[in-house]
């Protein structure tokens, strides 16, 4: 006989105490399904007994409250970057039950990508596709899955597929990918959809519980305030306009062919896994410095040239080097979209009292390393200010008259040491030793921290020096 149970499922909380406002009743506008598609998450983490290893990760979206709701793990995420950190979670810790819940504009746009590749790879996930055709939460725009014709504040004409192309169906879309076990479009306009749908949320998290792999459910859900319809008519809305356009039933299901198989936790050193990667270990020591004059004192610098001359990895061997000596250190880069040959700067700035600001506009120092760099921002620099430039490259002299100015020919220097990638190193070198404001000593030491691969931290360490040896008496 049935029995008549009139309480909250265990899977959410008692009181909404994370919610402003009335703690008894959710977020959601009059007539939304995510309510309906929460009930029934949630009487399946009961009835599974998942409460205590279900993890819910939840983007941007009208979805971004579920940790409002659910007496569960959750983590909220950036949009559209459900599946990239499930997937971490899930790797990190297997014996989790891992639920990413996205919305249509979220998994089908924004997080496009990241759901295809996590798909792809049979990630042991699973996935609920709350798909209501329109960007609901940030103002009704037209979503990846807004129908044809269909009128949102981005298509004011309706959607035209001539111009915005036709709606995406994920649900067949990731169906033809190898990785997914389980794949099933329901909807939520009368009973026996929802019915069928509650059947769907449960096979889903038996697929991942069982250890089969990846699987999804793709909901069809109501968006009155973003249709712009009347909550009493939703449902009827959605079956007449949604149904005809995304078939429901299941789309794919390898359930009883894929063999069960569940990863194991991977113990990694963190010594072997800096090893593994050629990264290096450094304990930096605190090393008296040598300032050779005041002014030199709490620099703000800017380093300046093209992309490839490692102007950025120059300014944060400096930064890297001023924190571990106690200083308040910040670096900011800058740089074009080309990977080399565009413009690339950086700010660093080195301090004894907070910095107020990471941005320079009139540094104390510049190290240009092309013309265009000492040309464009020579001009920044105040009266007194240290002008330092790679002279084998620059080879007119800066005009101004007020400002010290220091010719390093680094270049050519790195070229004597075999590898004119090292100038950048070189010209540090030379700024430490004309300043003082770092020791040689300390900077060498946290090479290992600056530089990504250990095999380039002996002739980093060498080009140092011959910077330094060469600007120490000028």
């Amino acid at each position: 006989m049935a029995k008549k149970i009139l309480e909250r499922p265990k899977g959410f909380y008692a009181e909404f105490e994370r919610k402003p406002g009335d703690k008894g009743a959710t977020h959601y506008c009059p007539g939304c399904g995510h309510g309906n598609i929460h009930k029934l998450i949630a009487e399946a983490i009961e009835d599974l007994e998942l409460q205590d290893r279900m993890i819910m990760v939840s983007p941007v979206g009208c979805s971004v409250f579920v940790y409002y709701y659910f007496a569960t793990g959750n983590i909220q995420v950036a949009h559209g970057r459900a599946p990239a950190v499930a997937t971490a979670l899930k790797r990190a810790n297997p014996h989790a039950i891992v639920v990413c819940y996205q919305g249509d504009g979220d998994l089908a746009a924004i997080g496009g990508n990241e759901i295809l590749q996590a798909a792809n790879r049979g990630e042991h996930l699973t996935v609920f596709f709350v798909n209501n055709a329109i960007y609901g939460m940030t103002g009704g725009q037209l979503a990846p899955t807004s129908l044809p014709g269909m009128k949102t504040t981005t298509t004011p004409y309706g959607r035209d597929i001539h111009n915005e192309g036709p709606p995406m169906k994920m649900a067949e879309f990731l169906a033809n990918l190898e990785g997914p076990t389980y794949i099933e479009r329901t909807a939520l306009w009368d009973n026996k959809a929802i019915s069928n749908t509650r059947r769907a949320i449960r096979n889903a998290l038996r697929c991942q519980m069982e250890g089969r792999g990846f699987s999804m459910v793709e909901i069809l859900s109501a968006c009155p305030s973003g249709w712009k319809v009347d909550p009493a008519h939703q449902s009827e809305w959605m079956k007449e306009n949604m149904g005809p356009f995304f078939p429901l039933g299941i789309t794919k299901d390898l359930r009883e062919q894929r063999e069960p198989w569940f990863r194991e936790k991977i113990a990694v050193e963190d010594e072997a896994l800096l090893a593994a990667l050629d990264l290096a270990l450094a304990e930096p020591k605190r090393l008296p410095s040598a300032l050779r004059d005041p002014r030199y004192a709490n620099p703000s610098i800017k380093l300046a040239g093209f992309g490839g001359q490692g102007i950025l990895s120059a300014g944060a061997m400096i930064a890297n080097a001023g924190m571990e000596q106690g200083f308040h250190t910040s670096w900011i880069p800058s740089y074009g979209p080309e990977m080399r040959g565009g413009t690339a700067y950086c700010f660093v700035c080195i301090n004894a009292e907070p910095i107020g600001s990471p941005t320079v506009t009139h540094p104390d120092v510049l190290m240009a390393f092309n013309r265009p760099s000492l040309e464009k921002f020579a001009a920044d620099l105040h009266p007194g200010a240290l002008l330092m430039y790679d002279s084998t490259i620059i080879d007119v002299p800066p005009k101004r008259g007020d400002i010290e100015a220091l010719a390093v020919p680094a270049t050519q220097m790195a070229e004597d040491l075999g590898n004119t990638r090292m100038a950048n190193t070189i010209m540090v070198g030379a700024y430490l030793a004309k300043s003082g404001i770092l020791s040689l000593a300390a900077m060498e030491q946290t090479l290992p921290l600056a530089l990504k691969r250990k095999n380039l931290i002996e002739a980093n360490a060498k080009a140092l020096g011959v910077g330094f040896a060469f600007a120490k008496d000028r």
